[in-house]
């Protein structure tokens, strides 16, 4: 099975599983991720989502062996992996041990929190194959970090140790190896246990308001965010505080 796939506590957790490959992505494990994908947007219960890698590697991206066999990894509605251009409706965590290298990457790009080990190494190595990195890497990169720096991972195609994307603002969290899973989880589970509607539309409201003229940008937000402020769940959670009880969310 190239992917694995559960939910826990309304988390669910997405494993790349070609160890032997360093979880390099074929066409097999692209569907998987896909389909994947699918259910946590598709699924009420799910709250957030965990991306990982089996084996002690997060992803090494492409599988060349099956890109020169043809396959096809880059899927028409959702990109690399069925993932790097797919619409994701639920926060996704990366947990990344090992190599996250060229299309390995651009998933950890495509996600929202990043929880990396100490010793995990981060590359966009395509330029060292002839390839580039237009799964997210091109475009993603310099809108997450300053642009000189982007253009030298880039260029270089150079590996780079956690604690520099850490000071360059693309990791959230290092912590010991072996350790990036349990840390990934309870970050998940945090997300998980606040409303959802508030969840959802805060986390839209950052990931669109770039874009926003900044005269209008509280406008918008409010547009965006009334709705929760009436919301079952707005009096769900005040109650809850009253009563000094856990509060019970309806998603409404």
């Amino acid at each position: 099975m190239a992917v694995e796939f559960e939910i826990q506590d309304g988390v669910a957790i997405i494993t790349i599983n070609r160890p032997e490959a360093r979880n390099a992505i074929d066409r097999e494990a692209a569907l998987a991720i896909e389909a994947a994908v699918r259910e946590v947007n598709e699924t009420d219960e799910i709250r957030c989502a965990v991306i990982t890698g089996a084996g002690g590697n997060f992803c090494a991206g492409m599988d060349l062996k099956a890109f020169l066999r043809g396959e096809v990894v880059r899927l028409p509605e959702t990109g690399f992996a069925g993932v790097t251009q797919a619409k994701l409706t639920k926060p996704f965590i990366a947990a990344i041990e090992g190599y996250a290298l060229a299309g390995g990457f651009e998933i950890m790009l495509a996600c929202d929190i990043v929880v990396a080990s100490e010793s995990a190494k981060f590359g966009l190595t395509e330029v060292k194959r002839g390839l580039v990195a237009n799964a997210g890497g091109l475009v993603r990169l310099p809108r997450q970090m300053p642009t000189k720096i982007a253009l030298e991972f880039v260029l270089t195609g150079d590996i780079f140790p956690a604690s520099r994307l850490e000071s360059a603002g693309l990791v959230n969290r290092v912590v010991p190896e072996g350790e990036v899973l349990t840390a990934a989880l309870e970050i998940a589970r945090t997300i998980a246990n606040n409303g959802p509607m508030a969840v959802a539309v805060s986390r839209q409201v950052i990931l669109e308001s770039g874009e926003w003229p900044e005269a209008e940008m509280f406008e918008r937000q409010f547009q965006i965010t009334a709705p929760v402020f009436a919301s079952e769940d707005a009096r769900e959670g005040a109650s809850a505080f009253a009563e000094k009880r856990a509060p019970v969310w309806s998603g409404r």
